[in-house]
């Protein structure tokens, strides 16, 4: 049973604890947060120790490993005190501001001997994962073409609209649109020429399109959160292969195939509810499980 320990009790601290309270193989043990107000409701609700200062928590014995959900910002110095304090570290995405601070990253866990994960969790999601089965295991034959979607209202959410500040979250490019940057690096690998085109606003970058060229297969992503309130959230795929496609736009996900009927794939739901614009613990369940 690993033992963890949440440092930061916001959005994404909420949802992850949502998930160890569903998980066999790890238990949530301690939290902490600069802000006392929301420490100590967070800390009654799921029924475990509070801390204002992270070293503090450090001290705790029963904490195996640390989850970062602090603001993208504070990603560095948290992971690295919690890795050379001899914890694993989970860190929520993006993982940092600069290749340079995500390096540093790196290295301090490997120097630590320690595991560090970043919370990409679009690997895990279901249907996600299921398209990379699908392309891995050329179901539909060669992919050819990918469409990646995803895109909001700006998420005024956040503690102190710390988004709104590039210099803390990195605009859209880097907080929404990495998701799919990351997917599709993932399920193609590295590609031999990227193309990015995109708007900036007072927040940063707040749409961009940017189109992966992998000389067979092109992969063209789609997002960003400078859309007006209320917007709905999207995400979305059209993977095109040379025997079918793989679909999901505003429904289930439904796989097309020559000769056959269109068909929609079954996912196990979690039963924990998560807020915000996700209907369930989904990814954010099987990569913590994970």
């Amino acid at each position: 049973m690993l033992r963890t320990a949440i440092v930061g009790c916001g959005f994404m601290g909420r949802m992850h604890a949502n998930v160890y309270s569903t998980l066999d193989n790890a238990r949530l043990n301690a939290v902490a947060d600069r802000r006392p107000e929301v420490l100590d409701r967070f800390a009654e609700e799921f029924g475990v120790p509070g801390y204002e200062i992270l070293e503090n928590l450090l001290e705790n014995e029963e904490v195996d490993a640390i989850d970062v959900c602090l603001p993208t910002h504070l990603h560095r110095e948290a992971t690295i005190e919690a890795a050379r304090s001899g914890r694993h570290v989970f860190c929520e995405k993006p993982m940092a501001l600069t290749l340079d601070e995500a390096d540093e990253m790196i290295a301090e866990c490997e120097r630590a001997g320690v595991c560090l994960m970043i919370g990409h969790c679009i690997r895990f999601w279901p249907e996600y994962a299921h398209l990379k089965n699908i392309t891995d295991e050329c179901k539909l034959g060669k992919l050819l073409s990918i469409n990646l979607t995803r895109y909001g209202e700006f998420p005024f959410w956040s503690s102190d609209n710390w988004m709104a500040d590039e210099d803390k979250s990195g605009g859209g490019a880097l907080d929404m649109h990495i998701h799919d940057t990351d997917y599709a690096l993932y399920l193609l690998g590295e590609p031999k020429e990227i193309i990015s085109f995109g708007s900036v606003d007072p927040r940063g970058v707040g749409q961009i399109f940017t189109t992966l060229d992998y000389g067979s297969t092109v992969a063209h992503l789609e997002g960003g959160w400078n859309l007006p309130a209320k917007t709905p959230f999207c995400m979305a795929f059209r993977a095109i292969f040379e025997r079918g496609a793989a679909i999901m736009e505003g429904g289930p996900m439904t796989i097309y195939e020559e000769g056959k009927e269109p068909a929609q794939p079954e996912f196990i739901k979690t039963e924990a509810a998560g807020g915000g614009n996700i209907s369930d613990l989904g990814g954010y369940y099987h990569e913590l499980k994970y």
